[in-house]
C-alpha cells in the first residue's frame, strides 16, 4: 500500500476523532477507517489524550487543505483496489488453471 503524506489536522478534528474512540466504543481500526486516517496517528492521538496531552501534538506542521486530505483518501482507495485487483487476478488464474484437463 502506498505511504500517505504527512498531515496536519485540526485540534478539533483530532478531539472529535478521539471522542469517537472513547464516547462510541469503537475501536481504533474502525475509526480510523471511517475518518479516512492513519491508525497508528488515531491511536497516538488516544494515548496522548489519556495522559492530557493532545492539545499541543502537532503544532509545528502545516495544515492540510480539503484538496489534499481528499487526494491522499483517493490515493489510499487505488491502492486498495490494485490490491484487491491482483488478488483477483491471482484467483483466476488458479481457478482456470485448475479447470484444464491434466492439470490435477
Amino acid at each position: 500500500m502506498e505511504r500517505l503524506p504527512r498531515q496536519k489536522y485540526t485540534q478539533e478534528f483530532r478531539e472529535q476523532a478521539v471522542r469517537m474512540v472513547r464516547e462510541q466504543e469503537l475501536t481504533i481500526p474502525e475509526a480510523a477507517r471511517r475518518l479516512a486516517m492513519s491508525e497508528k496517528t488515531l491511536a497516538n492521538w488516544v494515548f496522548r489524550a489519556r495522559q492530557g496531552q493532545l492539545a499541543g501534538q502537532g503544532e509545528t506542521r502545516r495544515p492540510v487543505t480539503d484538496l489534499e486530505a481528499e487526494v491522499s483518501r483517493l490515493k489510499r482507495e487505488l491502492a486498495e483496489a490494485r490490491m484487491e485487483r491482483d488478488i483477483l487476478k491471482n484467483a483466476t488464474a488458479y481457478f482456470a488453471k485448475a479447470q484444464l484437463p491434466g492439470t490435477h
